[in-house]
């Protein structure tokens, strides 16, 4: 009997996340998810529950702590790590927060759980990840490439950071056969949207926003077989939006 594969996801309530649970549980794979919130019943894949732990990724301490959790339910092998989650905090009214309004406290919410839980919990989990040769996918963002007109300044350059440690991380796990890659969605059906997409839209060369599935599909590709050549690149799914 072959082994069940293992996921950890950060970030799965919703959206992209939602919809990668939903994709790798249909290949077989058992999903421990990662989230600030209590698991939501009204999630539609077995094990939720057990297979949920509760932490902030805001909190650098919860963060490291959480660690010795997540050890305690995969048996020394972890297949795939995605680091989904991310905050984009907004001014009143849903105001983007420039540089000249972001205060040092929301940018180091941002950051902590942008990008630093990312390589804590890389690191921490590292020997479990060498253990099966296993793959590491950090969700970046075309905000991370260009200013957005909607993302905020702490938001974009968390993501811009997060597509250079995925590079250097490419490089340092590789030798434990590690791969590292990213993703970089550009305007996806989630709730993270703001008011005013629909005029983005209209300018996209596909003329339509992204569906959560698509880009989850892509995540499974760079988790599986498939792609096992392919470490250090963040490939974008944004339906042209970059050109």
């Amino acid at each position: 009997m072959s082994e069940q594969k293992t996921l950890l996801l950060t970030g799965a309530s919703r959206g992209i996340g939602h919809a990668t649970v939903k994709r790798f549980s249909a290949e077989g794979w058992r999903v421990l998810t990662c989230s600030r919130h209590p698991f939501d019943a009204r999630c539609p894949w077995p094990g939720g529950e057990e297979n949920h732990i509760q932490v902030d990724l805001g909190d650098p301490n919860k963060t490291i702590a959480a660690i010795e959790t997540i050890k305690s339910k995969i048996s020394g092998r972890l297949h795939a790590l995605v680091n989904n989650a991310g905050i984009s905090p907004k001014g009143e009214g849903g105001a983007r927060l420039s540089t000249l309004d972001t205060d040092l406290r929301t940018w180091g919410q941002v950051f902590h759980v942008n990008f630093f839980a990312s390589v804590v919990l890389a690191r921490g989990l590292m020997h479990e990840l060498a253990a099966t040769k296993g793959a590491v996918v950090n969700v970046t963002s075309i905000a991370g490439r260009r200013v957005h007109p909607f993302a905020g300044a702490a938001y974009a350059t968390s993501k811009a950071a997060l597509a250079a440690l995925t590079r250097e991380m490419a490089h340092d796990f590789g030798p434990l056969g590690v791969r590292v890659n990213a993703i970089a969605p550009g305007e996806v059906e989630t709730q993270i949207l703001s008011p005013g997409t629909e005029k983005i839209v209209e300018n996209l060369p596909l003329r339509r926003l992204g569906n959560p599935r698509e880009v989850a599909d892509v995540i499974w590709f760079l988790c599986s077989d498939q792609s096992s050549y392919i470490s250090g690149t963040e490939i974008e799914v944004n339906g042209a939006q970059h050109v």
